[in-house]
């Protein structure tokens, strides 16, 4: 392999190469990004609900009156 990219021109390597990798795979590429990016902008979303959620129950839970911690 090495041998046969030796005796090409540099635009070939450097320019040709890229662009077919991008025409033939670039729909599994796009379709990984978006994945990657809806995961994350996911799991922050599930952080920040569940931190909103502890915030808010221990903002009501302290000003409650204080009887038993089964009753609202």
């Amino acid at each position: 392999m090495r041998e046969t990219f030796a005796g090409m021109p540099w635009w070939v390597k450097w320019v040709a190469v890229p662009l077919l990798v991008l025409f033939v795979f670039g729909g599994v590429i796009t379709s990984f990004l978006g994945f990657l990016i809806g995961f994350v902008f996911k799991a922050l979303l599930f952080v920040a609900l569940v931190g909103g959620l502890v915030f808010v129950v221990k903002k009501v839970g302290r000003g409650g009156s204080k009887s038993s911690s089964g009753e609202w």
